[in-house]
Protein backbone atom coordinates (compact mmCIF):
# COMPACT_ATOMS: atom_id res chain seq x y z
CA UNK A 1 0.00 0.00 0.00
CA UNK A 2 3.10 2.33 0.46
CA UNK A 3 2.71 3.28 -3.74
CA UNK A 4 -1.12 4.74 -2.85
CA UNK A 5 -1.96 8.18 -1.77
CA UNK A 6 -5.19 7.04 -0.70
CA UNK A 7 -6.02 4.51 1.27
CA UNK A 8 -9.62 4.55 2.18
CA UNK A 9 -12.05 6.19 -0.67
CA UNK A 10 -15.51 6.33 -1.47
CA UNK A 11 -15.95 6.55 -5.45
CA UNK A 12 -19.12 7.44 -6.68
CA UNK A 13 -20.50 6.07 -9.97
CA UNK A 14 -23.87 6.98 -12.21
CA UNK A 15 -26.40 4.43 -13.04
CA UNK A 16 -26.00 5.68 -16.57
CA UNK A 17 -22.60 4.58 -16.55
CA UNK A 18 -23.86 0.92 -16.16
CA UNK A 19 -26.26 1.28 -19.24
CA UNK A 20 -22.73 0.69 -21.62
CA UNK A 21 -24.27 1.83 -25.10
CA UNK A 22 -27.34 0.94 -24.14
CA UNK A 23 -30.13 3.12 -23.38
CA UNK A 24 -31.28 1.64 -20.90
CA UNK A 25 -30.42 -1.64 -17.79
CA UNK A 26 -27.30 -3.17 -16.76
CA UNK A 27 -24.76 -4.54 -19.39
CA UNK A 28 -22.40 -7.41 -17.78
CA UNK A 29 -19.43 -6.17 -19.93
CA UNK A 30 -20.04 -2.81 -18.18
CA UNK A 31 -19.91 -4.58 -14.90
CA UNK A 32 -17.10 -6.75 -15.75
CA UNK A 33 -14.88 -3.92 -16.44
CA UNK A 34 -15.38 -1.83 -13.31
CA UNK A 35 -14.65 -4.93 -11.25
CA UNK A 36 -11.26 -4.71 -13.67
CA UNK A 37 -10.90 -1.68 -12.32
CA UNK A 38 -11.37 -1.93 -8.63
CA UNK A 39 -9.73 -5.32 -8.37
CA UNK A 40 -5.85 -3.90 -8.88
CA UNK A 41 -7.28 -1.38 -5.53
CA UNK A 42 -8.61 -4.42 -3.66
CA UNK A 43 -5.68 -6.62 -4.21
CA UNK A 44 -3.34 -4.26 -2.47
CA UNK A 45 -5.47 -3.68 0.60
CA UNK A 46 -7.38 -0.27 -0.32
CA UNK A 47 -10.42 0.02 1.70
CA UNK A 48 -13.01 1.15 -1.26
CA UNK A 49 -16.51 2.65 -0.38
CA UNK A 50 -19.12 3.16 -4.06
CA UNK A 51 -22.04 4.97 -3.84
CA UNK A 52 -24.27 4.31 -7.25
CA UNK A 53 -27.03 5.70 -9.06
CA UNK A 54 -29.92 4.50 -10.13
CA UNK A 55 -30.67 6.67 -13.39
CA UNK A 56 -30.65 3.79 -15.39
CA UNK A 57 -33.55 2.31 -14.33
CA UNK A 58 -35.38 5.20 -12.83
CA UNK A 59 -35.00 8.83 -12.00
CA UNK A 60 -36.77 10.35 -9.21
CA UNK A 61 -36.58 13.84 -10.62
CA UNK A 62 -38.10 12.75 -14.27
CA UNK A 63 -40.78 10.93 -12.81
CA UNK A 64 -41.80 14.29 -10.57
CA UNK A 65 -41.74 15.30 -13.68
CA UNK A 66 -44.18 13.96 -15.25
CA UNK A 67 -46.97 14.48 -12.25
CA UNK A 68 -45.52 12.04 -9.96
CA UNK A 69 -45.31 13.20 -6.54
CA UNK A 70 -41.64 14.05 -5.82
CA UNK A 71 -41.38 11.78 -2.24
CA UNK A 72 -42.85 8.67 -4.31
CA UNK A 73 -40.64 9.13 -7.04
CA UNK A 74 -37.42 9.55 -5.29
CA UNK A 75 -38.63 6.32 -3.30
CA UNK A 76 -38.56 4.37 -6.64
CA UNK A 77 -35.06 5.92 -7.42
CA UNK A 78 -33.72 4.88 -4.32
CA UNK A 79 -35.04 1.33 -5.04
CA UNK A 80 -33.16 1.83 -8.77
CA UNK A 81 -30.22 2.30 -6.87
CA UNK A 82 -30.38 -0.92 -4.92
CA UNK A 83 -30.62 -2.80 -7.73
CA UNK A 84 -27.58 -1.85 -9.10
CA UNK A 85 -26.02 -1.90 -6.19
CA UNK A 86 -26.50 -5.93 -5.55
CA UNK A 87 -25.74 -6.14 -9.32
CA UNK A 88 -22.41 -5.01 -8.66
CA UNK A 89 -22.21 -6.79 -5.98
CA UNK A 90 -22.50 -10.07 -7.60
CA UNK A 91 -20.04 -9.25 -9.83
CA UNK A 92 -17.45 -8.27 -7.76
CA UNK A 93 -17.90 -11.53 -6.03
CA UNK A 94 -17.55 -13.31 -8.76
CA UNK A 95 -13.99 -11.28 -9.54
CA UNK A 96 -13.40 -12.64 -6.08
CA UNK A 97 -13.99 -9.71 -4.07
CA UNK A 98 -15.80 -10.10 -0.95
CA UNK A 99 -18.56 -7.17 -1.18
CA UNK A 100 -21.19 -5.91 1.32
CA UNK A 101 -24.29 -4.11 0.50
CA UNK A 102 -25.80 -1.91 2.71
CA UNK A 103 -29.22 -0.25 2.11
CA UNK A 104 -30.48 3.13 4.01
CA UNK A 105 -33.69 1.72 3.42
CA UNK A 106 -34.31 -1.22 5.89
CA UNK A 107 -34.75 -4.79 3.38
CA UNK A 108 -33.18 -7.34 5.82
CA UNK A 109 -33.47 -10.39 2.88
CA UNK A 110 -31.31 -8.64 -0.26
CA UNK A 111 -29.14 -6.22 1.78
CA UNK A 112 -27.59 -5.07 5.51
CA UNK A 113 -29.18 -1.99 6.87
CA UNK A 114 -26.65 0.95 6.95
CA UNK A 115 -25.04 1.07 10.58
CA UNK A 116 -21.69 3.70 10.26
CA UNK A 117 -19.58 1.39 12.61
CA UNK A 118 -20.56 -1.76 10.95
CA UNK A 119 -19.63 -0.38 7.53
CA UNK A 120 -15.89 0.89 8.74
CA UNK A 121 -15.81 -2.60 10.06
CA UNK A 122 -16.46 -4.03 6.96
CA UNK A 123 -14.15 -1.80 5.04
CA UNK A 124 -11.46 -2.63 7.77
CA UNK A 125 -11.64 -6.43 6.95
CA UNK A 126 -11.14 -5.13 3.53
CA UNK A 127 -14.59 -5.79 2.35
CA UNK A 128 -15.90 -3.60 -0.55
CA UNK A 129 -19.11 -1.94 0.96
CA UNK A 130 -21.80 -0.21 -1.95
CA UNK A 131 -24.51 2.06 -0.19
CA UNK A 132 -27.80 1.68 -1.60
CA UNK A 133 -30.89 3.37 -1.32
CA UNK A 134 -29.43 6.87 -1.20
CA UNK A 135 -29.74 8.62 2.13
CA UNK A 136 -33.38 6.87 3.08
CA UNK A 137 -34.99 10.15 2.24
CA UNK A 138 -36.57 11.99 -0.93
CA UNK A 139 -35.37 15.00 -2.46
CA UNK A 140 -31.88 14.15 -2.32
CA UNK A 141 -29.64 12.97 -4.87
CA UNK A 142 -26.97 10.06 -4.32
CA UNK A 143 -24.63 12.83 -5.17
CA UNK A 144 -25.38 14.15 -1.50
CA UNK A 145 -25.62 10.99 -0.45
CA UNK A 146 -21.85 9.83 -1.43
CA UNK A 147 -20.94 13.23 -0.20
CA UNK A 148 -22.73 12.04 3.58
CA UNK A 149 -20.90 8.26 3.16
CA UNK A 150 -17.68 9.52 2.35
CA UNK A 151 -17.57 12.00 5.40
CA UNK A 152 -19.29 9.26 7.83
CA UNK A 153 -16.57 6.68 7.43
CA UNK A 154 -13.87 9.09 7.11
CA UNK A 155 -12.53 8.50 3.17
CA UNK A 156 -9.82 10.42 2.33
CA UNK A 157 -11.31 11.66 -0.98
CA UNK A 158 -14.73 11.23 -2.52
CA UNK A 159 -13.86 10.09 -6.05
CA UNK A 160 -16.83 11.43 -8.54
CA UNK A 161 -16.48 9.02 -11.84
CA UNK A 162 -18.01 10.73 -14.83
CA UNK A 163 -17.59 10.00 -18.72
CA UNK A 164 -15.22 13.26 -18.78
CA UNK A 165 -11.64 13.71 -17.62
CA UNK A 166 -12.54 16.43 -15.26
CA UNK A 167 -14.22 19.91 -14.25
CA UNK A 168 -14.49 22.17 -17.23
CA UNK A 169 -15.51 26.10 -17.42
CA UNK A 170 -18.42 25.02 -19.96
CA UNK A 171 -19.89 21.41 -21.76
CA UNK A 172 -16.53 20.12 -23.46
CA UNK A 173 -19.19 18.11 -25.42
CA UNK A 174 -20.68 21.23 -27.11
CA UNK A 175 -17.85 23.71 -27.07
CA UNK A 176 -14.56 22.80 -28.37
CA UNK A 177 -12.67 25.50 -26.59
CA UNK A 178 -13.94 24.56 -23.10
CA UNK A 179 -11.27 25.14 -20.40
CA UNK A 180 -10.56 21.86 -17.97
CA UNK A 181 -9.44 23.16 -14.18
CA UNK A 182 -6.11 20.98 -12.76
CA UNK A 183 -7.48 21.99 -9.69
CA UNK A 184 -10.95 23.95 -8.79
CA UNK A 185 -11.96 25.32 -4.85
CA UNK A 186 -15.53 24.32 -3.44
CA UNK A 187 -16.37 28.24 -3.71
CA UNK A 188 -15.71 28.94 -7.57
CA UNK A 189 -17.41 25.26 -8.18
CA UNK A 190 -20.65 27.06 -6.42
CA UNK A 191 -20.31 30.27 -8.08
CA UNK A 192 -20.05 29.15 -11.31
CA UNK A 193 -22.64 26.50 -11.01
CA UNK A 194 -20.28 23.87 -13.15
CA UNK A 195 -22.46 20.69 -12.51
CA UNK A 196 -19.99 18.45 -11.18
CA UNK A 197 -22.00 17.36 -8.28
CA UNK A 198 -25.31 18.97 -6.58
CA UNK A 199 -25.13 21.93 -4.33
CA UNK A 200 -25.99 20.51 -1.48
CA UNK A 201 -23.19 17.39 -2.11
CA UNK A 202 -20.43 19.97 -3.07
CA UNK A 203 -21.31 22.17 0.09
CA UNK A 204 -21.66 19.14 2.64
CA UNK A 205 -18.02 18.15 1.17
CA UNK A 206 -17.02 22.11 1.79
CA UNK A 207 -18.09 21.98 5.42
CA UNK A 208 -15.96 18.34 6.24
CA UNK A 209 -12.93 19.18 4.44
CA UNK A 210 -13.92 16.33 1.82
CA UNK A 211 -11.60 16.78 -1.49
CA UNK A 212 -12.94 15.43 -4.50
CA UNK A 213 -11.42 14.10 -7.67
CA UNK A 214 -13.50 13.71 -11.07
CA UNK A 215 -12.16 11.50 -13.44
CA UNK A 216 -13.42 10.01 -16.53
CA UNK A 217 -14.02 6.38 -15.53
CA UNK A 218 -13.73 4.72 -19.16
CA UNK A 219 -10.05 5.16 -19.05
CA UNK A 220 -8.53 2.22 -18.36
CA UNK A 221 -5.87 1.69 -15.40
CA UNK A 222 -7.78 5.37 -14.09
CA UNK A 223 -9.14 4.29 -10.59
CA UNK A 224 -5.65 2.55 -9.91
CA UNK A 225 -3.60 6.01 -11.00
CA UNK A 226 -6.26 8.13 -9.15
CA UNK A 227 -5.44 6.07 -5.93
CA UNK A 228 -1.80 6.69 -6.86
CA UNK A 229 -2.16 10.67 -6.58
CA UNK A 230 -1.27 10.78 -10.63
CA UNK A 231 -2.14 13.59 -12.12
CA UNK A 232 -5.32 12.80 -13.69
CA UNK A 233 -8.71 14.82 -13.57
CA UNK A 234 -9.49 18.06 -11.39
CA UNK A 235 -9.51 18.16 -7.54
CA UNK A 236 -12.31 20.11 -5.76
CA UNK A 237 -10.18 21.43 -2.60
CA UNK A 238 -10.79 24.29 0.08
CA UNK A 239 -8.48 26.74 -1.69
CA UNK A 240 -6.76 26.86 -4.73
CA UNK A 241 -3.25 26.44 -5.26
CA UNK A 242 -1.80 30.02 -5.92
Amino acid sequence: MSDYKYKRVLLKLSGEALMGSGEYGIQAEVLDRLAQEIKPAYDHGIQVAIVVGGGNIFRGLAGAASGMDRAQADSMGMLATVMNSLALQDCFERSGMMCRVMTAIEMHEVAEGYIRRRAIRHLEKGRIVIFAAGTGNPYFTTDTAAALRACEIDAEVLMKATKVDGIYDKDPVTNPDAKRFDEISYHNVLTRNLKVMDATATALCSDNHMPMLVFNIDQTGVFDDALRGKDIGTTVVEKESE
